[in-house]
């Protein structure tokens, strides 16, 4: 490996680590029901968005999850309130709290709506020393009021990346989500039900594959160095 590093003059020798398949083995694998936060972008009486979050609820709990849906009502807009709101509290608990994620926007305008931002900008890359996002798994759905689109979920997928999290390939969109629920607000079987199955057991497999080893998958040579960086700052201060 010496010999490799020779060839890598800008590499922090002892900060570059050899990815260990080891660490991806806990020796201790988590036992309790896997943690899953559900968030939705519509505020309608009968929100498409919202129904669709519950049959995803109810498909991760069949599964063996434990499952949270966050009411986004009363959640006020990103900077127009303190952080000690209460909703602002309640939305970053439960992400804390969360080891995955469904995000469930309609389409609006051609893209989600603004309700979904809100509780999106509301989680920070980091809070002190605890990254709420960073490592967690996601799945992303979106329901359309015409002909099926995949710009939310597109939107989406941009917004799990930039928040650091484990984004699972499979995603569902479904077109004229007024027709595919029932009058009890039940799904009607169709592809697009089957679709909804696919994703929840993508998510809850993904959730259990990386919950244990999130923070090595994460864990990232540049970040590494700055943390060294910083150390060294800080004790060149003190010796100063």
């Amino acid at each position: 490996m010496s010999d490799l590093l020779n060839d890598l003059p800008n590499i922090e020798r002892e900060l570059f680590h050899t990815p260990d398949l080891s660490q991806l083995r806990p020796a201790a694998p988590s036992a309790h029901a896997p943690r899953f936060l559900l968030l939705y972008g519509s505020l309608r009486e009968r929100s498409f968005s919202r129904l669709l979050v519950e049959e995803a609820a109810r498909l991760l709990r069949a599964m063996g999850g434990e499952v949270k849906i966050f009411n986004p009502s009363g959640l006020p807009l990103p900077d127009d309130a303190p952080e000690t709101h209460p909703k602002v509290v309640e939305l970053r608990e439960l992400t804390q709290w969360a080891e995955g994620m469904v995000w469930c926007s309609p389409e609006r305008h051609g893209a989600m709506t603004g309700i979904m931002k809100t509780q999106i900008d509301w989680i920070p890359l980091s809070i002190g020393a605890i990254r709420p996002t960073q490592g967690k798994t996601l799945a992303l759905m979106q329901v359309c009021g015409g002909s099926q689109s995949f710009n939310a979920v597109n939107q989406m997928r941009v917004l799990g990346r930039w928040m650091r999290m484990l984004t699972i390939p499979n995603q569902s969109s479904v077109a004229k989500a007024f027709m595919e629920f029932d009058d009890n607000d039940r799904m009607k079987p169709s592809a697009y039900y089957d679709r909804v199955v696919d994703v929840m057991e993508e998510l809850f497999k993904f959730t259990l594959l990386t919950r244990d080893v999130a923070p090595y998958l994460v864990d990232r040579y540049s970040e590494r160095k700055e943390s060294a960086e910083a150390l060294s700052r800080r004790v060149n201060q003190a010796a100063i």
